[in-house]
């Protein structure tokens, strides 16, 4: 499991849409949120995508990127982008296996897919906080994800 200030680990991904989404470089000079969900099949992970789409202006303006990622194919996560409006950067086909090795995400089994996991990444790149969960429920969510960031935000004013 990633500990507090550990450096996120180099991961890429596809991204809906084309092209790659690198972390944590794509996040440099940002906090960034990174969301590991379950699939388009999840329920819990659905309504939590579908909370960060709609806190999008509020985490523009307190300097907040988020990027998703999860086992599905192309065409469910495209499905996906388009059903919840996602106006972040989604990534598909990832490896739960090799994903799990590298950040401590736990792995369901029967579908193989990454468990609901939530990190939250300083601008440089090192976790602030990192949420694992076994199963569906228990996760980051937007107006946890901005109250902590204003609060790291006012500790480094201090």
């Amino acid at each position: 499991m990633l500990q507090n200030n550990d450096v996120f680990p180099s991961l890429t991904f596809a991204r809906v849409g084309g092209g790659e989404i690198h972390l944590p470089a794509d996040l440099a000079g940002w906090f960034g949120v990174v969301l590991f969900h379950r699939g388009s099949w999840c329920p819990y992970c659905n309504a939590q995508l579908a909370a960060f789409a709609r806190a999008a202006d509020k985490f523009a303006g307190e300097g907040i990127k988020v990027v998703s990622v999860s086992v599905d194919d192309r065409e469910k996560s495209e499905m996906l982008v388009e059903k919840h409006k996602l106006n972040f950067p989604v990534a598909y086909g990832a490896n739960a296996r090799a994903v799990s090795a590298v950040t401590g995400a736990f792995v369901n089994d029967d579908p193989v897919c990454l468990q609901a996991t939530g990190f939250v990444l300083s601008p440089e790149g090192q976790v602030v906080t990192a949420v694992y969960s076994t199963r569906a429920i228990g996760r980051l969510m937007p107006d946890d994800v901005l109250g902590f960031v204003r609060h790291l935000k006012s500790l480094a004013k201090n």
